[in-house]
């Protein structure tokens, strides 16, 4: 198995890969660094929720800066502490400290990296897939691979290859960005706000720097024209009434934000993540988020088929699943971007309604909100099937402790009434364990079978005065999902 690109999306995927025993080789065509130049610096509720089903999410909480409101459009505040998640906040916390986490997991996996190395091209054939590449010699070289993954960014090599096309515009054009020092520390954890014209952004590094993002409407000037800092400044006052005494820049760029989604998110043993599928503007922060949360998706299916515990049309549901979930993300950043930045009579009245909708109707809010932080998704489920079927599974209590400590090792849930016996309903051959078989703390009598990526893959309510769900059923359950080896002569 190949992932192509280091970034979030790449270092989960290729994580979760590994740490299920399939080899995995990570190809990266920077040299071995955790940037500090990052980009993101926010974690909403459900990606957290995945990276304690990794067991990463307390470490990184400690790191970071817990925010339980977000504000938008200046005067529109939504609460995150009443999210049903363990995690009702935002946390504010850097891109690469989330990087250094997830390599350390990849490392300690098993996971091949190669540094330094180009993607020039790539076959592929019915039994797989071979990738030339360029290294640091500058040699033209070859990997073979079951499947590839594509998680190298908005100029992904591997979605040019599979000839894919990337359509949609540019949305925002010479956004100005800078790492500085400020002289007043900022009343808030994140500071944003659009005035008119500009709009400006401030998140802490937690090193003494700032993150400073910015945008005035008239300067629509080459990403390659020069900037300088009073330019920073300028628009910071514009937007936030002051520019907090900003010094000592570290780094200071221009870029433009685009918004666009590739066609598809596979192309016969190709799959693309993240960014190489899908970019927007940096409204909402969902970015990061959103492609952490392709790679849960996608790291548990190819697992499964690729140790033979489920069929190859399990991969199909990657784009079923997370295709609709990208168009989504689209449309809720650039409305949000699009209604901060209103300036004609029609579109201010317009964000004014919303804005009022938005603070005095619950369920209006709980959907916007459930949009942002990832919670509020679910995947389509089979006609006829149990109303739980792709539903997110919160973190609830088991006998034994929470769901999402269950879930580490990339393992199914099944969460019972009674207490079964992993062999009672099957379990993994070859001396490997991806099920779980756990009960309700609570008195609950619904059988749930609980995906790595912490969605329900089926559920049952008892008949009759039945103690549970026939094992028969469950085992059947069981197999369609990948859980467990259809092989093992626990199923005979």
């Amino acid at each position: 198995m190949v992932v192509v690109g280091s970034g979030p999306t790449g270092l989960l995927l290729a994580g979760d890969l590994a740490t299920a025993g399939i080899p995995v080789t990570l190809v990266e065509k920077r040299a071995h660094e955790i940037s500090n130049l990052s980009r993101a610096f926010v974690l909403h509720a459900r990606t957290l929720e995945q990276l304690d089903a990794r067991g990463l999410a307390d470490e990184l909480e400690a790191k970071g800066q817990a925010l339980d409101r977000i504000r938008l459009f200046g005067r529109l505040t939504v609460p995150l502490d009443t999210l049903p998640s363990r995690f009702n906040h935002l946390l504010v916390l850097p891109q690469y400290e989330v990087e250094k986490a997830l390599e350390r997991r990849a490392v300690e996996a098993g996971v091949r990296f190669v540094y330094e190395t180009e993607v020039t091209g790539l076959t592929q054939d019915a039994d797989g897939v071979t990738l030339k590449v360029r290294g640091p010699d500058g040699k033209p070289d070859s990997l073979r691979a079951a499947y590839v993954v594509g998680a190298d960014g908005l100029h992904s090599v591997v979605r040019k290859a599979i000839k894919l096309s990337f359509p949609g515009k540019s949305v925002i054009r010479s956004v100005v960005l800078a790492d500085v020092r400020l002289e007043e520390k900022p009343e808030q954890v994140l500071t944003t706000d659009a005035v008119g014209d500009a709009f400006a952004f401030i998140a802490p590094f937690g090193d003494g720097y700032y993150r400073v993002i910015g945008w005035h409407r008239g300067r629509n000037v080459p990403d390659y024209a020069p900037l300088d800092l009073d330019e920073v400044k300028e628009i910071a006052r514009l937007a936030l009434g002051r520019d907090y005494g900003m010094h000592d820049a570290r780094w200071m760029s221009r870029f433009h934000s685009d918004e666009r989604q590739a066609p598809a998110y596979r192309v016969g043993r190709v799959f693309l993540a993240g960014d190489a599928a899908h970019v927007h503007t940096p409204a909402g922060g969902q970015g990061m988020n959103t492609g952490l949360q392709d790679a849960a998706n996608l790291g548990w299916k190819l697992a499964a088929v690729l140790d033979g515990y489920a069929d190859t049309a399990l991969l199909d549901a990657y784009q079923g699943e997370r295709y609709p979930v990208g168009t989504s993300v689209l449309r809720s950043s650039g409305g949000i971007v699009r209604l901060a930045m209103a300036k004609y009579p029609w579109t201010l009245a317009f964000r004014a309604a919303l804005t009022t909708v938005l603070g005095h109707v619950g369920p209006a809010r709980t959907r916007m909100t459930g949009q942002i932080t990832g919670i509020g998704y679910a995947y389509p489920a089979p006609r006829g099937a149990h109303p739980l079927v792709g539903k997110r599974v919160p973190d609830v209590a088991l006998k034994s402790g929470r769901l999402y400590e269950a879930l580490r090792g990339g393992r199914f849930v099944l969460i019972t009434p009674e207490p079964y016996e992993a062999g009672e309903v099957g379990e993994a051959g070859a001396g490997k364990s991806r099920l779980a078989v756990e009960r309700w703390a609570s008195g609950r009598r619904t059988t749930v079978l609980v995906r790595p990526d912490g969605y329900v893959a089926w559920a049952a309510e008892p008949e009759g005065a039945g103690r549970t769900v026939d094992a028969s059923a469950i085992r059947s359950a069981l197999a369609d999902a990948g859980a467990i080896d259809t092989r093992s002569a626990a199923l005979r």
